[in-house]
């Protein structure tokens, strides 16, 4: 029953006139940010840290979660007409969105995207408000060596997940961790990596990390790709509601979708990219019309769809219980957190319900608001598209050199910011994956601390960390999330040649 108090008195703040404008506000945005080719809410949230200082942290949030959520349906539109996916969750979406959109189906494409973000969001959202704080309830028994464990297990299931390569993911991974490490040692005041300046003291403000990896090397990025790949759009015409027909296929796999998502996007290995094309493989085995995977099949759309946006509400599961972010844009929202002087974990229940529960009931809000303000709305974002990419990028550079600077006035800082954007840059162009290093960057610091409150707890004894069983438990599934997309491609080939023996 205390759920359903907290849960009321969440919505009684969030139907304020400030919170539901910010609710609009940011679920406006993050559309036009989804719309937007090259334009993630990673991005999007990184440009906008500096503007929301004189902001009370629950509107912050409010607006950051609808920038969030928001840009996962806005980028469905990018896939489906330009078969270009914003971010990896939308990857599954642009192998039927595209082919409906090409065969005129480009409506009904959308409405499936918007509608199945609707629903798999409200599921999400129901899920998150009862899940939250029984896993916050359990995590206040969690030590040191379980915190550090679970800090490990993020670290190696998104470097392991995102990205082509694990060598890569790797090399971004310890390059966040090194820039976490600059600054002065927590417990002997030493000075580590600061290279004489004073200015890095205080390490490196994670507002430079995230608008220099995002802000600016995406914008480099895409001001490079411009000159060498043009879009291929498809026009939009004919109807955008669903017929009889397509809504019967599609209402289950909203539904597979959004509990797909919010399972795997709770968990720390969460994210968008692992539900997305397990829900797309699903409603191809399921479906009646295997032939038209591919071709264009509405249950292409939904299943994934609803899993991206429900992943989202899921990644808010350990982000508020626990502190830990499994994704580049949590990372971010992690770091609002603590500008704010607020960290996420098994106390935040606790200690700033308000904040929690508004939150969530806004999440609720949001999501309806997606739906009212997409579905008539869908041409006009379609007509966004073209906007000059040359004149947008410029923008986002001017707009993420002048935010940090509007923050420190330091030019120290402005340059620091150019050269991590050149670095990300290069790692865009290098195939190396960002968000590694920025857990690293956050992560890095919270981890070192748990490990070295668990050393002293122990008095250096480093068997500490095997002699709690779900310490031992977070670790051996880490190994095996390292371990497992090396050997089990191996194990596949090896089976199919005996299975070819045998048949021959």
């Amino acid at each position: 029953m205390d759920v359903f108090v907290d849960l009321a008195n969440g919505f009684a703040n969030a139907f304020s006139l400030q919170y539901l404008l910010f609710a609009a506000i940011g679920v406006t945005i993050g559309t036009f940010v989804g719309v937007l080719p090259g334009i993630g809410p990673a991005l999007a949230l990184a440009l906008l840290l500096p503007l929301t200082y004189g902001f009370d942290p629950t509107g912050a949030l409010i607006i950051f979660a609808g920038i969030y959520y928001g840009s996962l349906y806005g980028g469905a539109i990018t896939s489906i007409l330009l078969n270009t996916p914003g971010e990896a969750g939308s990857v599954a979406t642009a192998i039927d969105g595209h082919p409906m959109a090409k065969a005129g189906r480009a409506g009904p494409a959308l409405a499936t995207a918007v509608m199945g973000s609707f629903f798999a969001g409200i599921i999400s959202t129901l899920g998150l408000t009862f899940l939250a704080p029984l896993v916050a309830n359990l995590a206040k028994s969690f030590q040191a060596t379980d915190y550090f464990a679970l800090m490990v297990l993020a670290f190696i299931s998104v470097t392991a997940l995102v990205g082509a390569s694990l060598i890569r993911g790797m090399i971004s991974l310890f390059l966040g961790l090194f820039i976490g490490l600059i600054g002065l040692d927590f417990l002997t005041g030493q000075q580590r990596f600061t290279f004489g300046s004073p200015a890095l003291l205080g390490g490196v403000d994670i507002v430079i990390i995230v608008i220099g990896l995002f802000a600016i090397g995406e914008a480099l990025y895409g001001l490079a790709k411009l000159q060498f790949t043009k879009e291929e759009q498809v026009e939009f015409s004919g109807r955008i509601w669903l017929n009889k027909a397509e809504r019967k296929r599609v209402w289950k796999p909203w539904l597979r979708g959004g509990l797909l998502g919010f399972t795997f996007g709770s968990m720390p290995t969460g994210g968008s990219e692992v539900p997305t094309f397990l829900s797309y493989n699903l409603e191809k085995r399921l479906s009646k019309h295997k032939h038209e995977f591919g071709k264009g099949a509405i249950e292409g759309v939904a299943g994934p769809e609803a899993a991206n946006n429900a992943s989202f509400s899921g990644v808010l599961v350990p982000l508020l219980t626990l502190g830990i972010p499994t994704s580049a844009t949590a990372a971010i929202i992690l770091s609002a957190f603590q500008i704010y002087n607020i960290q996420p974990g098994p106390q935040l229940f606790e200690n700033s319900p308000d904040l929690v529960w508004t939150l969530i009931a806004s999440l609720f809000i949001g999501n309806i608001m997606l739906l009212v303000i997409n579905l008539p709305l869908v041409k006009l974002w379609i007509k966004i598209l073209a906007i000059p990419k040359t004149l947008l990028y410029t923008g986002i550079l001017v707009f993420g050199i002048l935010g940090v600077y509007s923050i420190s006035g330091s030019l120290v800082e402005v340059l620091l910011v150019c050269v991590i954007g050149v670095a990300g840059f290069f790692m865009r162009v290098y195939d190396f994956p960002v968000a590694p290093a920025i857990l690293g960057a956050i992560l890095g610091p919270m981890m070192e601390t748990q490990l070295r409150r668990a050393l002293s707890i122990s008095q250096g004894d480093f068997s500490v960390f095997f002699t709690r069983p779900l310490t031992v438990g977070i670790l051996i599934v880490a190994v095996l999330i390292l371990v497992l997309p090396a050997v089990m491609p191996k194990v596949m080939r090896n089976r199919q040649d005996v299975d070819r023996v045998g048949a021959e």
